[in-house]
């Protein structure tokens, strides 16, 4: 369910903008997209497991959040990042 040390690793060097760059907002939104997908196929096996479902709808909503920040302010940045995530966008 939750993602290794060197998968998370290798998510911060692809999304960082500088050697110490991990908190960024792309940095957040492409981790907290790792475990959203990784937490989607837990559940598509593990129907009735309701903490899980309930830790991935409070990653979802960060995410959103997120991105509103992203959006709201680099405009080109968010649509970068959208598109190399494959996140739908409105």
């Amino acid at each position: 369910m939750t993602i290794t040390k060197e998968a998370k690793t290798k998510v911060i060097e692809e999304y960082r903008r500088d050697e110490k760059d991990t908190g960024s907002p792309e940095v957040q939104i492409a981790v907290l997209t790792n475990r959203i997908i990784n937490l989607t196929d837990h559940l598509r096996i593990n129907k009735h497991d309701e903490a899980c479902r309930l830790g991935l709808l409070k990653m979802v909503g960060r995410r959103r959040r997120l991105l509103v920040y992203l959006r709201r302010k680099d405009y080109a940045r968010y649509l970068t990042l959208t598109t190399e995530l494959k996140l739908r966008r409105k």
